[in-house]
């Protein structure tokens, strides 16, 4: 790639960033040494490593990185039997730890699970680890300069063996300094270290007083450092100590140096990979800071960018771009005022193309396109910068030939200002012929300028585009939007009038240009005026269009809704039959129940029977016609009544039970008798007629009860406690009970609360066969807390 491009675009300045989100040296040199790639194939497989990053970063946070080093030359030095120091085992030690911990972080250390990112995970997968090498180094290795007592047994019992040593030693050098025959000979009563020796300060003219080595003396030469002949064997106890432990830690570092360099290839691999690692990681964090996207990649030249932000510029205040070249047009001519943003534009279409062929991601929209060229070329000029350009026509025309030269198929050029700094004329005629050329070899071109000429060179070449950065001339401030289509006015006039300039000077200047520049302006600001109407009909078009979408959205949602409250309407309705039925089925039980109770008051014994009667229809119905005459009906009366019609009153002699005849007998004398709830076929001959006073007898007995249960029950019903499921029950036997003991008014006692309990009951007495009427109590009569019940 063209080192003038990368350097006017100013792709240095991405690399910086990619490299301050490296974590290694490693990482640093790669993503320092990084260019674009012209390949498509490679450029996919690039866009595809930093994708996998990204979504990394996003799902898992940032992957444990610190700790790699460049381990080579350690590496290298212990293959050639080197002995390495505590610090550069630590380094090795630290990088093995650092590739351990990456490969557990994407979950690969395990080596069956598969990979959700085949590329990352193939790099991760094939991480050497080393763990008994590194655990022995940070057992044995507390710091560059400390080496801990745990590295070998015999290193920790010569060090005790050091701290007894000295401790001897110093009791031995304390009573020498603390005996009274020698403090007057002492400078000062201390012990120190000359020579790794201990020594004690001994006045100068006591030196042959004080037997003892001389290891120094003072600057001045009044004080003599003397070590006693008492710890002279002491002290070279000790320095044989201190010898055998430096023998000591240099076996160690030597063992641990041979474990190095045993692991070596495997180390050294782990190198290349971390270095990849780091740098691809350090692709999805500019990514993430930069909110920017894997684009399309095609190899055909085609460009199409979606609100494309310059990475170096603020990304708060920068306006977005959309950039198309390529598929119907492959020249782009770019006009309007200086300050507008056409350099801006120039700049962003480059940098974004050496950044995608990069491997880098761009702040771009999804649905952005990018082409892979071979080439990227930009004529911006040295001290180009994104405000302004300070380019000179030769500086312009010597690169201009040097890309001339250089350019082939499937490239990209870039051009700012073409033809400017020449008379405009002959500026104008060199640009077009340039274009002309670039365009015949289907080259890529965008290109600034400000000559009439090319925007009707553009309007009348197919191939070649015109276009516009929008400038607003009410506030003299460019918009920054390119507008594709449609060329630029210079607004030379129009600005120079907003900035006071006399109308008359303007009017001159305006004679002064020819009939047809003027008219051709004229054009270009109506062809302005209607693309701004057009695309304000356009953004009110779009504007409507939403509403209609978010209203037929909105309805479609309603409809829905109604859709779902029909159907849990439907629901609701058959659950409220069901509930209906099944309290109906209550209700008809406890009334059977009732009656049931009444018999056995009446008359326990025949309850019994009946009872017995009962369960054995309800077992087996068949069998119970099929044996009703065999098994229960055993007595015969030997007057059979005659004459036998419905609705008469008749005992079943084998049951004892009363029952009332439903039809005339058949042929063979049978008749269908209801007895309770049971219907049953029998012969008239075990049937007698009643008699009316076992009637009399039997309403005597009702009336007994009736009397017993009036004189028991109670005008209220207190359910004050309950919940609904129980209160209701206690509110269908009391109405029972109070219907049979003759009360006319009850007062049900259910409390104000949440109202559940009284609106429930009101629900039960809505319909119950006894209740004549009800209300809400009364002022004294205890309120909403209290439901007053007519009986019928």
């Amino acid at each position: 790639m063209n080192e003038k491009t990368l350097r006017v675009l100013e792709y240095g300045k991405i690399i910086q960033l990619l490299v301050n989100k490296t974590e290694s040296s490693l990482g640093k040199d790669i993503a320092s040494n990084l260019s674009p790639s012209i390949d498509l194939e490679e450029v996919e497989y690039f866009q595809k490593e930093t994708d996998e990053a990204v979504s990394i970063l996003i799902k898992r946070g940032n992957p444990p990185l610190g700790g790699i080093h460049d381990v080579l030359p350690e590496v290298k030095r212990a293959e050639i039997g080197s002995v390495l120091s505590p610090g550069g085992l630590l380094k090795v030690a630290d990088t093995l730890r650092a590739a351990r911990r990456i490969k557990g972080f994407l979950g690969y250390d395990k080596g069956d699970r598969e990979s959700s990112y085949p590329l990352l995970g193939g790099l991760t997968n094939d991480l050497n680890t080393y763990r008994d090498v590194e655990e022995a180094i940070f057992n044995a290795i507390i710091s560059e300069e400390e080496i801990s007592d745990s590295a070998s047994s015999l290193l920790k019992s010569i060090r005790k063996q050091i701290i007894l040593k000295n401790d001897s030693i110093r009791n031995k050098l304390n009573s020498i300094i603390s005996s009274s025959s020698n403090k007057k000979m002492l400078q000062d009563g201390i012990i120190t270290i000359r020579e790794d020796r201990f020594v004690v300060p001994v006045k100068q003219e006591y030196r042959t007083s004080f037997p003892g080595l001389i290891h120094d003396q003072s600057s001045s030469g009044a004080t003599l450092f003397i070590e006693p002949m008492a710890v002279v064997q002491l002290n070279n106890e000790l320095k044989e100590l201190r010898l055998k432990e430096k023998a000591e830690i240099e076996r160690i570092l030597a063992e641990l140096t041979e474990n190095v360099a045993t692991a070596s290839d495997g180390i050294r691999e782990n190198q290349k990979k971390l270095a990849q690692i780091d740098f691809i990681f350090a692709k999805g964090k500019l990514s993430l800071n930069m909110k920017g996207i894997k684009p399309e990649l095609n190899g055909k030249g085609y460009i199409n960018i979606k609100k494309g932000r310059h990475p170096l510029l603020n990304v708060d205040k920068v306006v977005p771009t959309d950039i198309y070249i390529g598929d119907k047009f492959n020249t782009l001519v770019i006009t309007g005022p200086n300050t507008g943003g056409k350099t801006v534009t120039l700049k962003t279409l480059g940098l974004f193309t050496l950044m995608v062929q990069s491997g880098l991601q761009i702040p771009v929209e999804y649905g952005t396109k990018m082409a892979v060229f071979k080439n990227v070329f930009a004529d911006i000029g040295d001290e180009q910068s994104i405000e302004q350009s300070l380019s000179t026509f030769s500086s312009h025309m010597t690169n201009i030939v040097d890309i001339l030269k250089n350019v082939e198929d499937n490239s990209l050029v870039l051009f700012d200002e073409l033809g400017a700094g020449t008379d405009p004329t002959e500026g104008a005629a060199l640009a077009m012929a340039i274009l002309n050329h670039l365009h015949r070899i289907d080259v890529r071109t965008v290109a600034t300028t400000h000559y009439s000429e090319l925007k009707v060179y553009a309007l009348t070449t197919e191939g070649v585009e015109n276009a516009s950065v929008e400038f607003d001339v009410e506030t003299l401030s460019p918009t920054y939007r390119l507008l594709i289509g449609v060329p630029g006015k210079s607004n030379a006039f129009e600005i120079s009038k907003r900035l006071g300039l006399n109308d008359y000077i303007i009017q001159s200047a305006k004679e002064l240009v020819s009939k047809e520049n003027i008219e051709f302006e004229d054009i270009l600001a109506n062809i302005e005026r209607d693309r701004r109407e057009s695309e304000h009909n356009k953004e009110e078009t779009q504007r409507l269009k939403e509403e209609i979408q978010k209203l037929k959205s909105e309805l479609l949602e309603k409809k829905e809704k109604l859709e779902n409250m029909r159907d849990e309407t439907i629901r609701q309705a058959k659950r409220e039959a069901r509930k209906i039925l099944k309290d109906a089925k209550e209700e008809s039980e406890s009334i059977i129940n009732e009656i049931r109770n009444i018999s056995t008051e009446i008359e326990k014994e025949k309850n019994k029977r009946l009872q017995e009667a009962r369960d054995k229809i309800r077992t087996n119905l068949e069998s119970i016609e099929g044996d009703l005459s065999e098994n229960i009906i055993v007595k015969k009366n030997t007057k059979p009544p005659k004459n036998l019609k419905p609705g008469e009153n008749v005992i079943l002699l084998g049951l004892n039970q009363e029952g009332i005849v439903l039809n005339q007998p058949d042929e063979s004398g049978n008749v269908m008798v209801q007895v309770g709830i049971m219907k049953i076929s029998v012969h008239i001959s075990t049937l007698s007629r009643a008699r009316k006073e076992e009637k009399i007898e039997s309403k005597v007995a009702v009336k007994s009860i009736v009397r017993t249960k009036a004189s028991n029950i109670k005008n209220e019903l207190d359910l004050r406690g309950k919940n609904l499921d129980e209160a209701m029950l206690d509110v269908d036997k009391y109405l029972d009970d109070a219907y049979i003991a003759g009360l006319k008014t009850v007062y049900i006692i259910h409390g104000k609360g949440t109202g559940i309990l009284r609106e429930g009951i009101g629900q039960l007495l809505r319909g119950h066969k006894h209740v004549k009427s009800y209300r809400l109590g009364n002022y004294g009569e205890g309120g909403t807390g209290v439901t007053v019940v007519e009986i019928k």
